[in-house]
């Protein structure tokens, strides 16, 4: 019968790779949020178009979603979700979505990247101007 002896260095390189490994994985694993971001979280109203400044816009956070005004009664509608590294976008500001992780802006009137890292165009959402008010569709 052979002998099992359990060292130090056994125990010191478990419990190693335990501290680092555990929060090492938990790290790469998702946040625990099934959905993408990018999608509405509602069906109501998203805000009212009184509300979006023309040559702006106002960040829904709660929907996940962008609406601008890039000219007097022109709307669109934008993940909030900057294509780079999925950040949230939070402001609008001088004709640009900003996002603060890394510096990306889009143009208000098409969500086209204007300043990178990122390259790809924030997602566009479509929509409905229903009563003065702007409705996912």
């Amino acid at each position: 019968m052979s002998e099992s002896r359990i060292t130090r260095r056994k125990v010191v390189t478990g419990t190693a790779v335990t501290v680092v490994g555990g929060p090492l994985l938990a790290a790469c694993g998702g946040s625990g949020d099934s959905g993408s971001g990018s999608e509405p979280t509602g069906n109501g109203p998203l805000i009212a178009t009184a509300e979006v400044p023309v040559g702006g816009g106002v960040i829904v956070a709660d929907r996940n979603l962008v609406a601008t005004q890039p000219t007097k009664g022109t709307f669109k509608v934008f993940s909030s979700t900057c294509p780079h590294q999925g950040c949230p976008v939070t402001k609008v500001v001088d004709g640009t979505i900003d996002c603060p992780c890394h510096g990306s802006r889009f143009s208000i009137e098409d969500g086209s990247a204007t300043q990178g890292p990122a390259t790809d165009p924030l997602t566009e959402v479509p929509f409905k101007v229903t009563g003065g008010e702007i409705v996912p569709s």
